[in-house]
């Protein structure tokens, strides 16, 4: 079929004459899925194409290609430390390093070990960025590296924009062009991320979702994503937002209503005629925060306000006009009417969004801005630094800076609260760190940069800063006040908020708009009603209100309008990838990486290797871990900074590294052994083996010491035992990164035992060789009695098929029991995966099969 534009001929698939009438009948994610199917599937594609819309089946495992691929630098540094290992591996067996190569479009961002070092100061932006060269010099020569030795991976410098942003505002195309075999094809853009939220994109119509590292390494390599057949749930809006809520006040709502709904591996995709008052911005924030939710995507169909957004952000016209006309003529254009057939549907009235704060330890727990106070430590006051003081304010995070409203929005309550004389307490560390390298600039046109940094919202950088765990450390002020006994608190307009995560010593924190993120800052604590209690007070007394401040909502339209300079947006972007130091950086140039063997950073891991792991047919394993509920893979593998005295920083200071200065985790993730070192030592983690077990540690069965889980799996390891971690509901939510499955691999886990799984860590856990097993929940919370002296013991041949039953036989303290697990692996590949020992091992296998010595 052909597509004519402005005189240029163009392929598609025929995706209407393919399913006929019922693709106006079906969710318009299961249609991108089809003509994925039809025209990148081959015949396996065309084979599941046929047996799901052609027989009605439902069982079918659908093979996706996508389009390209995102990484940050946080995930593709372990990523490329595999792939470099790899090619040792091929080499050393006489193979070509060479055929470990993406054959697809891979886009590196570099925005998430940027910390907040330097705030409140108009040079904040370029100390911390001087600061970011100088301690990740050697993973960004990593980087560099890749960018030359892999054809299709391109690196994005530092400054250039957080991933999502990135993504959203220059790196989408909704609809590409794409060459093959002499023909040019108009195709739907889609990707995959290993950032869980990679969804961002959904929010102006393209297809794409988070995977961990290990999916993505083997879709670099040419492998095919492979789906069960999505199960959609339709999210119908209706209504209009009220005026003075922002983007954040309707994603927060949403999050809280799909985790009670229950979407977890489900896709979401949003409908009616709500949607249509929305603008690209605003769903943006909203499908930002799928993982939140649970869900796979946030999907948005591509209408008029999507082509909008691609205008105001300097895309050419005639790449707006192919989306239109490419959606239109495939049946993909959003209608507002439309009713397609949901496997369910949920309600939001958009008028019912009002002013929230979520928290304060989990995404899905929205209050009313003023309620924040029942939900916070009441702790004491420390002279007069108050009780429930606020530690850090950040405007922070893709999921809210992306959207220049929201941004105009602050600026605008930063002008009116310099007005009434208002100032921030010096207990309390401000930071904006927006995800464009566009946001300064619309800023400053608007003439709000000013009052922002009289507030200290100056700059610090672009980057993921607070919103990732790299908040730097506290003022001095709040340091002092916390030996005193105050219980600090964050604001942040993130995405996360889970104990900890912001910052070591802050275990409570609420998720808000950027206003609101300001607003608190100026009240300087959160045990008030920020809503009807004064912020503040003017020089005569005078109390001022937070509505004395809010921003008009006509005047941040009006504003915004004037200050949007669409060419302006890939100006800035291409200002920030001619980045000067990055083009200095020295590199090497090489087929296989150089290993340096005294590094802190970059070492090849004993996983990358082409042998299976022994089978467990029949095994005894012992428990290393048992844990509760919601365990985070912030717990399991924490991103933020290394704190003095523990197993990692030990072993960094041991090899030459700064006490004071240790970089944080996310820094050291292509450094195995700096991993391992933190594996569950977030404060939250309860170990419930034994009464009293410190984060980071277990018991030692044969020895009955407790001692670090590294040392007690080297111990374990030199038995040959195998171990297990059990744990509850919703284990491994939150963010994809893969070193939560690849640290217990290492520990010697061969299985976890939960009641649930988020999907992005049980698909990790699967390329790693874990098999992840589900029981009842109330199996689930009587295993946790187990002590370190139990014994499970696996059946004789393990059953490796989808949803298998297998049988466990628990021994502990005199008892024995029989537990019935069902192995939570989705497809047949998944179960080859397990089989072959991991992801890497077999696709090491499948490269070696005709090199004698590879796969032995």
């Amino acid at each position: 079929m052909i597509l004519e534009l402005a005189g240029r001929q163009l392929r598609i698939t025929d995706l209407r004459g393919r399913l006929g009438a019922r693709l106006d009948a079906m969710p318009v994610i299961h249609r991108l899925v089809a003509e994925n199917l039809l025209r990148a599937g081959g015949s396996d594609g065309a084979a599941a194409f046929d047996a799901w819309i052609g027989e009605g089946r439902r069982d079918v495992e659908l093979p996706f290609f996508s389009g390209r691929i995102m990484m940050h630098d946080t995930t593709c540094v372990p990523a490329l430390v595999d792939l470099a290992a790899a090619r040792d591996v091929l080499a050393a067996a006489g193979g070509d390093p060479g055929r470990i190569d993406p054959v697809v479009p891979v886009d590196v961002s570099t925005d998430h070990s940027l910390a907040v070092d330097f705030y409140a100061r108009a040079d904040a932006a370029a100390l911390n960025m001087q600061r970011e060269r100088e301690r990740n010099a050697e993973r960004l020569r990593l980087m560099k590296w890749a960018s030359g030795a892999f054809e299709k991976l391109t690196v994005h410098p530092p400054g250039t924009g957080i991933m999502h942003t990135l993504n959203l505002e220059r790196l989408a195309r909704v609809v590409r062009v794409e060459h093959r075999d002499g023909v040019d094809w108009a195709v739907p853009d889609t990707l995959i991320g290993t950032d869980s939220h990679t969804p961002m994109v959904n929010g102006i119509g393209v297809l794409g979702w988070g995977v961990g590292g290990l999916e993505a390494e083997a879709a670099m390599l040419g492998l095919p994503v492979i789906l069960r057949i999505p199960e959609v749930v339709g999210v119908r809006l209706i209504g209009e937002l009220p005026r003075d809520v922002f983007a954040a006040d309707l994603a927060l709502l949403v999050t809280q209503r799909l985790r009670a709904h229950g979407v977890a591996g489900r896709f979401v995709e949003f409908f009616g005629p709500g949607v249509a008052t929305l603008s690209a911005d605003t769903r943006a924030a909203v499908a930002n925060m799928a993982p939140e939710y649970g869900a796979t995507t946030g999907f948005f169909p591509v209408d008029a306000r999507t082509i909008a957004y691609l205008l105001e952000t300097g895309r050419p016209p005639k790449a707006a006009a192919l989306v239109e006309q490419y959606c239109r003529a495939q049946g993909l254009w959003f209608d507002p009417a439309a009713e397609p057939d949901y496997a369910g549907v949920l309600t939001i009235d958009l008028a019912t969004v009002a002013r929230g704060a979520a928290g304060p330890t989990r995404p899905q727990d929205l209050r009313g801005a003023g309620e924040t106070a029942a939900f916070i430590t009441a702790g004491v006051a420390a002279g007069d630094v108050p009780a429930g003081a606020i530690a850090i304010a950040a405007i922070t995070s893709c999921t809210n800076t992306s959207d220049p409203r929201m941004l105009v929005g602050a600026g605008l309550l930063a002008r009116n609260a310099v007005a009434a004389g208002l100032a921030v307490p010096d207990w309390v560390k401000t930071s904006l760190a927006p995800g464009s390298p566009a946001a300064g600039a619309l800023l400053q046109r608007a003439g709000l940069m000013g009052p922002l940094e009289a507030l200290g919202f100056a700059i610090v950088g672009v980057g993921c800063t607070t919103c990732i765990g790299n908040s730097g450390p506290l003022a001095p002020r709040m340091l002092e006040a916390i030996a005193g006994g105050v219980a600090p608190v964050a604001v942040l307009s993130g995405n996360r908020n889970f104990p900890g995560r912001v910052h070591p010593e802050v275990r409570e924190s609420f998720l808000l708009s950027p206003p609101m993120a300001i607003a608190f800052a100026l009240a300087g604590d959160a045990a008030r009603d920020i809503e009807r209690d004064p912020i503040g007070h003017r020089a005569d007394g005078t109390p001022v209100m937070l509505g004395h401040i809010w921003p008009d909502a006509a005047e941040v339209d009006a504003l915004l309008a004037s200050a949007r300079a669409p060419d302006d947006v890939q100006r800035r972007y291409d200002a920030a990838e001619a980045n000067a130091e990055w083009a200095a950086l020295d590199a090497p140039e090489t087929m296989l990486f150089p290993w340096d063997p005294a590094s802190t950073y970059v070492r090849p891991p004993p996983f990358v290797r082409a042998e299976a792991r022994a089978p467990l047919d029949g095994a005894t394993a012992r428990p290393i871990l048992v844990l509760g509920d919601d365990v985070t893979t912030d717990h399991i593998s924490p991103a933020g900074a290394i704190p003095a005295g523990t197993p990692a920083a030990r072993y960094l200071i041991e090899r030459g590294e700064t006490p004071g200065d240790l970089n944080v985790f996310a820094a050291r993730r292509g450094n195995w052994e700096a991993m391992v070192r933190g594996l569950y030592a977030n404060p939250s983690v309860d170990n419930l083996l034994r009464p009293g077990i410190a984060p980071g540690r277990t018991v030692h069965a044969p020895s009955g010491e407790e001692m670090t889980l590294w040392d007690a799996a080297e111990r374990y390891a030199a038995d040959a035992t195998p171990l297990v971690i059990v744990a509850g509901e919703r284990y491994g939510t939150g963010s994809s990164r893969d070193w939560a499955a690849k640290g217990p691999a290492l520990l010697g886990v061969r299985a976890v035992i939960a009641s649930s799984f988020e999907r992005i860590h049980r698909s990790n856990l699967v390329n790693m060789a874990i098999l992840p097993f589900t029981v009842a929940v109330d199996e689930a919370v009587a295993l946790r009695t187990l002590s370190s002296d139990a014994l499970i013991r696996f059946p004789a041949a393990m059953p490796l098929m989808p949803g298998a039953a297998v049988g466990l036989t628990i021994e502990d303290r005199g008892t024995t029991r029989e537990v019935t697990a069902i192995l939570a692996a989705d497809t047949a590949v998944e179960c080859e995966i397990i089989a072959r020992g991991g992801m890497l091992p077999a696709l090491l296998q499948r490269l070696g099969a005709d090199m004698q010595g590879v796969a032995g």
